[in-house]
C-alpha cells in the first residue's frame, strides 16, 4: 500500500471512488507479500501491483465490479484454483486479495492516516476482511500507538484488534489475524487485516559468534531485520548467518556511528553486543549508549562487566548513559546453550519494549496482554 498511498489519497480527496486490491495472504512461492495493493479509478487507470502481472486482469475486473456493487469481496487465487491457471497464476503460489471501495464515505479517516504516513508516526489500517454479519465486513479501525478511530463493531473487539495491530505495528508487520465473531482470540468466524505503515524495527547484533547465529535467528522470528557486523572478514560471513539480512565487514563501532549518521537508527533500534571483547566492544558501547535506541545489551561475565564500565567510565561516559547498559545481557532463565541464550536476550527485549517484569504469569494477576 506504501507505493500507491499517495495516488490513493488524491483520488480520494477529489471525491473519487477507487477499487483498491490489497494482497491479505500469501502462501507457497505467491510473487508479492501482504500489504501490495492495486488501484483501479474512475476513468480505467490501473495503479501498482498485487502479483508482479499473475492476476493483475481478473483483479482489474473485479475492482470495477466492486466500485458499483459497493460490495467488497475476498477472493483466492492458487494453483488448486482453475481462475489461477487462467489468469497466469502458474508459479505455485496462493493468493489471497481482498479488493474494496475506498471513497471519503467508506474510509472517512484515510486523510489522518497520510498525515501520520508523512510525519513518520506509525500507523496501522485495520479491516474486517471476513465475517458471517455483511455490516461488519469492509468495516475499518486506524490505530497508532496511543489511539485509534474507527469502530469494527463493539468495544470487545476493538480493544482485543488494537493490542494485537499494535504489537504487529510495533515490529513493522503486516498481516491477516483471526477472532470469533465477537472479538474472541481463540474463536473463528472473523478475519481482519493489519496494514502497518511502519518498517521494520533493527536489530544490529555485533560478534560474529555461535551466540550471533542463534541471535540472528531469533531477531528475524521476532520480525526485525537483522544485521550482523564485525571486523574479522573469516567469521563475517553470510554462509555463517544465513537468517541474517546483512552480514557487515567493519569496526563495530565505525559502523554503528556511520549508521546513525544517515539516520538509519531509531528508537526501536535494539543492539546486542556479543564481542566481549575491549577492544570492540568498548568503542562500540561508547557510540551505542549515547544514541536513542530501544535496548543495548552486551555479553560477559560479571568480572567483564564491571571491568567494561571501567573503561567507559575512563572514556568519559556518564553514570545515566552507562544505567542504560543491559550487562549481563539477558533474563534469568538459566540459560545454557546459545539458544537458549538468544530467548533470554529476546526476553530481555520484549520486557522492556512492553513493561513486562519478567515474572511467571502464574505468580500476577491482571491482564495478560498489556
Amino acid at each position: 500500500m506504501h507505493d500507491v498511498l499517495d495516488e490513493l489519497y488524491k483520488r480520494w480527496r477529489e471525491g473519487e471512488a477507487v477499487g483498491v486490491g490489497t494482497v491479505v495472504a500469501t502462501f507457497s512461492s505467491a510473487p508479492r507479500a501482504p500489504g501490495a495493493a492495486m488501484l483501479v479509478t474512475e476513468d480505467g487507470t490501473a495503479v501498482g501491483s498485487v502479483s508482479g502481472g499473475c492476476v493483475e486482469g481478473a483483479v482489474y475486473e473485479l475492482a470495477q465490479q466492486v466500485v458499483a456493487d459497493r460490495e467488497p469481496v475476498l477472493q483466492r487465487y492458487g494453483v488448486s484454483d482453475d481462475d489461477a491457471f487462467a489468469v497466469g497464476l502458474t508459479c505455485g503460489g496462493i493468493i489471497d486479495i481482498y479488493v474494496e471501495r475506498i471513497d471519503r464515505e467508506t474510509l472517512p479517516e484515510l486523510g489522518d492516516v497520510v498525515d501520520s504516513v508523512h510525519r513518520g508516526e506509525p500507523v496501522a489500517v485495520v479491516t474486517v476482511i471476513e465475517h458471517e454479519d455483511p455490516e461488519r465486513r469492509g468495516r475499518h479501525m486506524i490505530v497508532w500507538p496511543d489511539r485509534t478511530a474507527g469502530t469494527l463493531g463493539t468495544d470487545r473487539i476493538d480493544d482485543a484488534v488494537a493490542d494485537d495491530a499494535r504489537g504487529l505495528l510495533a515490529n513493522g508487520r503486516t498481516g491477516t489475524l483471526h477472532y470469533g465473531l465477537e472479538g474472541e482470540r481463540r474463536g473463528e468466524g472473523m478475519a481482519v487485516f493489519v496494514n502497518s505503515f511502519e518498517p521494520q524495527p533493527r536489530m544490529l547484533v555485533f560478534g560474529a559468534i555461535d551466540f550471533a547465529a542463534a541471535m540472528a535467528r531469533m531477531g528475524a522470528y521476532l520480525g526485525y531485520q537483522v544485521t550482523v557486523c564485525d571486523a574479522r572478514p573469516v567469521f563475517a560471513t553470510a554462509s555463517r548467518f544465513p537468517e541474517a539480512d546483512d552480514v557487515v565487514v567493519d569496526w563495530p563501532h565505525r559502523y554503528l556511528k556511520a549508521e546513525a549518521e544517515a539516520g538509519r537508527i531509531d528508537r526501536r533500534t535494539v543492539i546486542a553486543v556479543l564481542t566481549h571483547d575491549p577492544k570492540f566492544d568498548v568503542p562500540l558501547l561508547e557510540v551505542a549508549l549515547r544514541l536513542d535506541v530501544g535496548y543495548i545489551g552486551a555479553m560477559g561475565s560479571r568480572r567483564t562487566h564491571e571491568d567494561r564500565l571501567t573503561r567507559l567510565r575512563e572514556a568519559g561516559l556518564t553514570e545515566e548513559e552507562l544505567s542504560r547498559l543491559a550487562s549481563p545481557i539477558g533474563l534469568d532463565l538459566g540459560a545454557r546453550t546459545p539458544e537458549e541464550t538468544a530467548v533470554s536476550i529476546a526476553a530481555e527485549i520484549i520486557a522492556l519494549r512492553w513493561g513486562g517484569g519478567g515474572k511467571r504469569l502464574t505468580e500476577l494477576s491482571g491482564r495478560i496482554h498489556g
